[in-house]
Order: structure tokens, then C-alpha cells, then sequence
């Protein structure tokens, strides 16, 4: 056998075994009990979509994905692509209902100039779905065109005319809403995504800055935890490092009216996920029922700056502990 048969041989053994594994992956057998799924590349050619197409179309959830065995990404079940495929207008309103378009488009589809139209993201009153980081590291947003129709529909008022002095003292102020109306809707979408009270508590962590999150966790054992349950809020790799600096400020909360509402939501998530479990050790399983107060803790310096945002009191020196979450900041408020 030749030098080059050799080669032949073995790269036809190689193209099989991809092969092989590919079948695996796009249709999983359903054990026991459990639905049959497939993978998102195999789903997104049997709904006449791009892959960025279906996973738009799961985070506007327009197409339920479940979470795979074992972790990994999430799979579309072999149900709902019958169910969406069996639709009247399938598959040209399923494509309708996940496109999304830029602000040039976007204004032509509402009638209004760009310049409106930008105007009316930045006051938040259009939300983004998504968005991504052009050559030149600039943020281009990118709207769901049904949304945008049926503003037109409910909002005919905002399309013209002077902008009302709320909206134009806002836009005086340089607000721009467009990357917090992203969070919040990404935040919502994440949350929904799960049954697991800590992986729900996850969501919100993962989109507030480190100092913030050690303030309203102040065990190590939760905050890695959290960690590691944290989803992505971007499901695209960015190509540099410069590019992702640009993702990454996206990601973070930084507005402290947002701050708050994040904070504030993941006390309350800590309060459920405590109620149910405490937060694994290094090394061991989660256990069940909720988390026992430590007896005695070190003292933490007071926070400075201007917020007054709820965060957990330390013991304060009677041998108690003072109750822990959400609910135990509105009884210190209350009293």
C-alpha cells in the first residue's frame, strides 16, 4: 500500500467517524419517560432556519428548547417541530415572527426617519432582542420587526410631532436605554428557562459587578456556586479581545436604578434557593432543606458611597444573627 493509499484509507476512517458522531448528536433517543430532541443544527434544518436563526427564535421564545441530560446546550424537542411545522403559515411566518432588522430597516418598516426612531430606543421605548459588534466596535441593535409593528399599532401618537418633555428630558440627559432593556429581557428569558431555584438566583447574579454581587453574598461557597450555574446572556464568541471588552460592558449592569432592581431580585432569589437547599461545599453535593446561619461570623466594614441598595447585616455582637435576604432588609426598613 502506497504513501497515499495510506492517507486515503485514513481519511476516510476520519470522515466516517465525524459522521458518526454527528448522527448521534442531532437526534437523541428518548429514555424512559423523556421526550425525544433533537440538536439545535438539526432542528434549525428541519424549521427551514438558520442556527442563529433558531436561537434567536428560542430566547424570543417563539420555539421551546428543554435542557439536555447531563448539561451541555439545550435541544429543541422532536414535538415542537412538529408542532411548528404543522402551522398554516409554516414556515414563512415562523421566519416572520424571529426576524429581526437594524434601525435603517427598522424606520422604513415604521414610516419614520432613523433619527426618531432612535430617539424612541433610547427612552426604551423599544426593546432590542439581541445585537452584535461591527468591524469598527461599534454596537449595532437589532429589533424583533413584530414588535415594532405592533408599536406602530399601539403607539401611532409617538411616531410624529414633538417628543413628550419626559421623553426629550431623558434624551437631554444622554440616557440610552437600549443595553438595559436587553438585560432585562434577557434576564426574563434566562429565568424562565429553568425550575431550579438556584440557577434562577444565577441569572441576575450574573449580570451584576463583582463588588456588588460580594455584597449581597458574602459566602464563598454560594458565590461559586453561582458561578457556576451562570448562563450566558450572549451565545456568539467575540473574535479579539477588544471586541469583547465591548460584549462585556453590555453584559454588566452599570445604570443604579438597574442596580438596585438587580440587586433586589437577587435577594429575592437567594430567599427561595435557601429555602430549598444550601449551596454545595468544595468537593460535596447540595444539601436538601434550608441553609443553617452560622453562630458566629466576622464583622464586615460598612459599604461606602451613596447607594443605600438592601444588603445582609453581620451578627451584631448579641450571639444572633440577623435574619438573611429580601425580606429580612423590608423588616429592617419597616422598623
Amino acid at each position: 500500500m502506497t504513501v497515499q493509499e495510506k492517507h486515503d484509507r485514513h481519511a476516510r476512517h476520519a470522515r466516517h467517524a465525524r459522521h458518526a458522531r454527528h448522527a448521534k448528536q442531532e437526534k437523541q433517543p428518548a429514555g424512559p419517560g423523556a421526550e425525544e430532541t433533537f440538536a439545535f443544527s438539526r432542528a434549525a434544518a428541519e424549521l427551514g432556519l438558520k442556527p442563529r436563526e433558531l436561537e434567536l427564535a428560542v430566547q424570543l421564545e417563539k420555539v421551546r428548547a428543554v435542557a439536555a441530560p447531563g448539561g451541555g446546550r439545550r435541544r429543541v424537542p422532536r414535538a415542537e417541530v412538529a408542532r411548528l411545522q404543522e402551522a398554516e403559515d409554516f414556515p414563512d411566518g415562523l421566519r416572520e415572527r424571529v426576524r429581526v432588522v437594524g434601525t435603517a430597516e427598522a424606520a422604513e418598516l415604521m414610516g419614520i426617519s432613523p433619527d426618531r426612531f432612535t430617539r424612541l430606543a433610547r427612552v426604551g421605548l423599544i426593546s432590542p432582542a439581541t445585537f452584535y459588534v461591527n468591524r469598527y466596535r461599534a454596537v449595532v441593535w437589532l429589533y424583533p420587526a413584530v414588535e415594532l409593528r405592533e408599536f406602530v399599532e399601539r403607539e401611532p401618537a409617538m411616531l410624529s410631532g414633538i417628543m413628550p418633555k419626559n421623553l426629550k428630558a431623558l434624551l437631554d440627559a444622554g440616557e440610552d436605554w437600549r443595553a438595559r432593556n436587553w438585560r432585562s429581557r434577557r434576564i426574563g428569558q434566562l429565568a424562565r428557562q429553568t425550575d431550579d431555584p438556584w440557577a434562577r438566583a444565577a441569572v441576575p447574579a450574573g449580570v451584576l459587578p463583582a463588588d456588588e454581587l460580594a455584597q449581597i453574598v458574602d459566602d464563598p461557597y454560594e458565590r461559586a456556586y453561582l458561578r457556576k450555574l451562570r448562563p450566558a446572556l450572549v451565545s456568539t464568541r467575540a473574535d479579539s479581545t477588544a471586541t469583547w471588552d465591548v460584549v462585556e460592558r453590555l453584559i454588566r449592569a452599570d445604570d443604579p436604578d438597574e442596580v438596585l432592581w438587580i440587586r433586589l431580585s437577587l435577594l429575592y432569589a437567594l430567599d427561595e434557593a435557601r429555602a430549598c437547599r444550601s449551596a454545595p461545599m468544595p468537593g460535596g453535593a447540595p444539601q436538601e432543606g434550608p441553609r443553617q446561619a452560622p453562630s458566629e461570623a466576622p464583622p464586615q466594614a460598612p459599604r461606602e458611597g451613596p447607594s443605600e441598595a438592601p444588603r445582609h447585616s453581620p451578627p451584631d455582637g448579641s450571639g444572633e444573627t440577623r435574619p438573611r435576604g429580601f425580606r429580612a432588609w423590608l423588616r429592617r426598613r419597616a422598623g
